[in-house]
């Protein structure tokens, strides 16, 4: 069977040089692909499109990566903004949470990492902490914290020790959406991983950087909950 192909979502930068050029850009950094392919995948890259695209794009995939990026706009939990949130990044919320809609309706199985695990929180009504501090220490540098993982959760059939993970967010989940629960925690009692209680449905959000470490247990899970996918969808 081909290797299943998996949507990774990508960061918008206004302007970013390379060669000659200084040019709007799409991209992801190479960790992500990186461990798409290590764990057994194919990946494929999203750029913002039409939200209302997003059903027509999850179909024809195995599983989706929702990346890490910039602060979803609070605007989609109904906050006010946070002076210390950064700027509203438009485009790109509304198309991943339309695409995190369509694999929850399409029951795509589904990685959000960092910003990925807030939206999928936000995309199920839950609400962020705007600011929290000791998640990272300094400006673009990732720090290493541990994380306890909750007993009887998917997250913790997968990493069943306490492990230490790269993080490096200023912002939290608060209220849980609807169908979400809290599968990991910090130390200092901050949601670190979230998913959803109906473990037939393959959803799994971490607020870590799982593509700056050598661990490939949750990559990998997804891709083989999308290989499983992508059996089930087959014609025989």
């Amino acid at each position: 069977m081909p290797r299943p192909l998996i949507g990774i979502t990508t960061y918008i930068e206004a302007v970013t040089r390379y060669g000659v050029w200084n040019v709007p850009t799409a991209l992801v950094p190479t960790g992500y692909y990186e461990l798409v392919q290590a764990s057994g995948g194919t990946a494929v890259l999203l750029p913002p499109d039409d939200p209302e695209a997003a059903a027509e794009v999850l179909s024809r995939l195995d599983g989706l990566v929702v990346a890490g990026g910039p602060d979803v706009d609070p605007v989609r939990y109904g906050a006010a903004r946070d002076p210390r949130t950064g700027a509203a990044a438009t485009q790109r919320d509304a198309w991943e949470l339309a695409l995190i809609a369509a694999a929850l309706a399409s029951r795509t199985p589904v990685l959000g990492i960092c910003r990925g695990m807030q939206a999928l929180n936000v995309a199920l009504g839950g609400t962020l902490v705007q600011h929290i501090d000791g998640h990272f220490e300094t400006e673009g540098v990732v720090a290493w914290h541990p994380v306890r993982p909750v007993p009887g959760t998917l997250y913790a059939a997968l990493v069943p020790e306490e492990a230490q993970v790269p993080t490096y967010h200023h912002q939290a989940v608060d209220r849980l959406g609807r169908g979400l629960v809290a599968s990991s925690h910090a130390v200092d009692g901050t949601v670190e991983s979230v998913e959803l209680a109906d473990p037939s449905h393959w959803v799994l959000g971490v607020q870590w950087h799982p593509e700056r470490d050598e661990d490939t247990r949750v990559m990998s899970a997804l891709v083989a909950a999308a290989t499983t996918a992508a059996l089930c969808t087959t014609p025989a």
